[in-house]
């Protein structure tokens, strides 16, 4: 009788390499899952900013480009593809003058709310000692910022009036005969209403860098002779460009964007972008405003772009 002993040899050995393949595919399943998942996990992070960003930023970006191509007549308007939006914004005397005047606005802003920054900053973080005081001070500076942009403009009114406060004590200190025109419903007070609601802007973004400067540095410009005028400008200067520029940033983007000042502060007598915007869209007029709004968009984007080539704000942050 002859015995098949063959099967019985290589059955255990098939058997236990057939059992050890799923565990083997299992192992190098994790291996890879393990590998991946570093790769992946920036990507699953940053995609919920990402969505909001294309949502609320990119898509209504779009949607006004497109809309700046399209036709209107006095009661409507229906989408087309025309050039006519930008030709006649483009070729208006009106709207370079506009232009010229916003920017007027927001050079004037820049350099005021600068010098009060840089001051307030300075003062901040050099010459009060106390952590606890510091923040006290600048709590103090947020203050106005509890209320409404319209309520802090209106306040100016009475102050600035023709019989407002400020004529008033003048006069009554024999300083001038006459009320000051200028003071209230002029350029004057736009620029005012502007510092007094955008300085801050400037404040925090200088005050964050100059805490960020080593003492010892300044120690050491002291030990090597300079001055207290040699040392702010050879080494906080400098050292405070970053903060300078992002509040830059933040005091020209809103200026050139803000319309409510202009048009309440200058008692419509002086123009800005954003109200003429905000004259066309009260007209029905939104291819208009759409191409005016991205010309202004590309402006603004060139002056910030022009900025971050002067100064590195990468080092801010």
């Amino acid at each position: 009788m002859i015995v098949d002993t063959t099967h019985r040899r290589t059955t255990p050995m098939t058997l236990t390499a057939e059992t050890s393949r799923p565990s083997v595919t299992a192992a190098a399943g994790r291996v890879r899952r393990r590998r991946l998942l570093p790769r992946v996990a920036p990507y699953l992070q940053a995609a919920p900013l990402t969505v909001m960003l294309l949502l609320f930023l990119l898509v209504p970006i779009l949607t006004i480009v497109v809309v700046s191509f399209w036709d209107y007549d006095s009661v409507r308007f229906y989408p087309d593809f025309v050039l006519t939006n930008y030709t006649e914004l483009l070729t208006s005397p009106v709207t370079w003058k506009t232009y010229l005047n916003t920017l007027k606005y927001a050079a004037l802003t820049w350099a005021i709310t600068l010098g009060i920054g840089f001051t307030v900053a300075y003062f901040l973080a050099f010459h009060v000692r106390s952590t606890t005081w510091q923040m006290v001070l600048f709590l103090v500076c947020t203050i106005p910022f509890w209320t409404s942009n319209i309520i802090r403009m209106i306040s100016w009114i009475p102050f600035l009036g023709r019989n407002g406060l400020l004529n008033s004590g003048l006069i009554s200190a024999g300083i001038i005969d006459q009320p000051l025109e200028f003071l209230l419903f002029s350029d004057f007070s736009v620029v005012l209403a502007f510092v007094h609601l955008y300085a801050l802007f400037m404040v925090v973004p200088i005050f964050n860098s100059m805490m960020r400067i080593d003492r010892a540095l300044i120690e050491a410009a002291r030990d090597g002779g300079a001055s207290a005028a040699q040392t702010l400008w050879n080494v906080i200067l400098p050292l405070t460009k970053p903060g300078i520029a992002i509040g830059s940033i933040f005091v020209v983007t809103l200026v050139m964007g803000d319309f409510i000042t202009v048009r309440l502060m200058s008692g419509g007598q002086s123009a800005s972008i954003g109200l003429m915007i905000a004259n066309e869209i009260s007209l029905l007029q939104y291819p208009a405003a759409a191409a005016n709004a991205v010309v202004l968009l590309a402006v603004v984007l060139i002056m910030v772009v022009a900025m971050l080539r002067i100064v590195d704000i990468r080092k801010e942050l």
